[in-house]
Order: C-alpha cells, then sequence, then structure tokens
C-alpha cells in the first residue's frame, strides 16, 4: 500500500483515468490518502477523511511513508481560514492556499505556512460564519474552493474547518445526522436536503435563522426556504424540493 499527500493548492480527482473525465471532487493542499491503484499517468486513490475515490495524475501528489500517514492520522488537524494564504517552499517559491487546506504538516513537505488557522472544534454557530466566506462562490461540480464548489462540496468544507468531518456528496451526507420533522424544529448549522423529480437527493444546503438556506446553486448564495423547498428570489420560483432537514451535530 502506497500513501500520499497534496502538496499543490488544489488537484482535480477524476471519474477515470483520463484528464478529460468528470471531476468528482478535489484535494486541496496537505489533504492525504490511500493510493489503491497505480497506471502510467494516473493513480486511484481514497481519500482518508472522507473515503472518496478518484483518480489523480501521478505528476501531482507527492508519496509519504506508512509511518508519516499515520502521523497525520493521530495528530491534531489545522485548517486555513484565509480566503487565500501563502506556503513558502524550501526552495522559496510561494504556493497559494485556498480556504480550508490542510496545513498541520506543511513541515512533511518542507514548506512554511504563513498566515491564520484554526486547530479547534468550533461551536456550531461558526458553522454560519464559516459558511458566508464562500458567497458568490461559482458553481462548480465536483469543486471545493472559493474558486468553484459544488453544494456537497460547500457544506463537507465548511463543516470541516469548524472541525467535523461530513461525506463528500448530498445522498451521501443525507445519511448522517438525525432527521427533523419540521423547519422550525432546525438551528442555523442543520442541513436540508433536496430531491430531483426521480426522488434522488442532489442538492443540500445549510439552514440559516428566519427560514433562510445558503447553499450552491450557480454560485453560493441565500435564498427563502420553506416547507416546499428553496424559493428562488431572482427567478421568483422554487429551485430545489425539501426532502428532510438533518442535525448533524
Amino acid at each position: 500500500m502506497q500513501y500520499g499527500i497534496c502538496p499543490l493548492s488544489v488537484i482535480p480527482v477524476r471519474l477515470i483515468a483520463d484528464e478529460t473525465s468528470e471531476m468528482v471532487t478535489q484535494l486541496l493542499y496537505g489533504d492525504h490518502f490511500k493510493v489503491i491503484d497505480t497506471r502510467k499517468f494516473f493513480s486511484k486513490i481514497r481519500i482518508t477523511h472522507d473515503n472518496c475515490e478518484g483518480w489523480i495524475s501521478n505528476q501531482q501528489f507527492q508519496i509519504i511513508s506508512e509511518e508519516d500517514y499515520i502521523l497525520i492520522n493521530t495528530t491534531e488537524v489545522k485548517y486555513s481560514t484565509d480566503l487565500i494564504a501563502p506556503v513558502i517552499t524550501a526552495d522559496n517559491i510561494l504556493i497559494p492556499l485556498v480556504l480550508g487546506s490542510t496545513i498541520a504538516h506543511a513541515n512533511l513537505l518542507e514548506h512554511t505556512f504563513e498566515g491564520n488557522s484554526i486547530n479547534t472544534i468550533s461551536n456550531k454557530n461558526e458553522l454560519i460564519n464559516i459558511a458566508s466566506l464562500y458567497l458568490k462562490a461559482p458553481y462548480l461540480r465536483g469543486g471545493k474552493t472559493p474558486f468553484g464548489i459544488d453544494s456537497s462540496g460547500f457544506t463537507q468544507m465548511v463543516y470541516k474547518i469548524n472541525g467535523y468531518h461530513i461525506l463528500r456528496t448530498a445522498a451521501e451526507q443525507a445519511t448522517q445526522g438525525e432527521p427533523l420533522s419540521f423547519i422550525e424544529e432546525s438551528e442555523p448549522g442543520d442541513l436540508a436536503f433536496f430531491d430531483n423529480n426521480e426522488g434522488v437527493i442532489d442538492h443540500v444546503g445549510i439552514i440559516m435563522q428566519n427560514n433562510y438556506v445558503i447553499h450552491s446553486s450557480g454560485m453560493v448564495r441565500i435564498d427563502r426556504i420553506d416547507h416546499t423547498g428553496i424559493f428562488n428570489s431572482d427567478t421568483k420560483s422554487y429551485s430545489h424540493k425539501l426532502r428532510v432537514i438533518k442535525k448533524i451535530i
């Protein structure tokens, strides 16, 4: 078994071993993983914090030892809290890191982090503060950064920065937590899930106060929510049909 770490700002993780393949998620700086298959140009990985699998270019990651992999798993995490923050490489090259990058083990890469970070589990109320940092981020299928993010990538990153791990896709996240019967029972930070015409959960957002939800649809935005779903104030129509609300923490 081989192990790896992301030494770059962002790495696309693809459905198949082809650079034109659909991006299923992204690795951010400092994310670590197991290498479960290797080919000439691509390797299949399993990301440690959510078990998401996909293919990445062999030119874009760094192999680490099993001992270092275990070390990362057993020591405290630390995430960058600036929209953009630098690390400096051993040869004095600046790498810009995006919000939510893992910087606790930058020393394994011989890098020096220069920015703000968090290493504690935050109060649930802080979820909305972090979520607001992503406002206007464009929608990008498989994305997890302020430069492009999908609905479940958005909720996963907000929870991650606050010290909580949830799964990658909306359908997977909907298997976690405690279901609530009514919106009135929800608190800011709870997750609202929405399904398509086939009944498949394909969208998720974060409940705010006063019947609002923050979510990634076209961009990260704030809309009204009720028992029917999300009411888009621009189109004056419902954009997503509510399936369930879950209390994760």
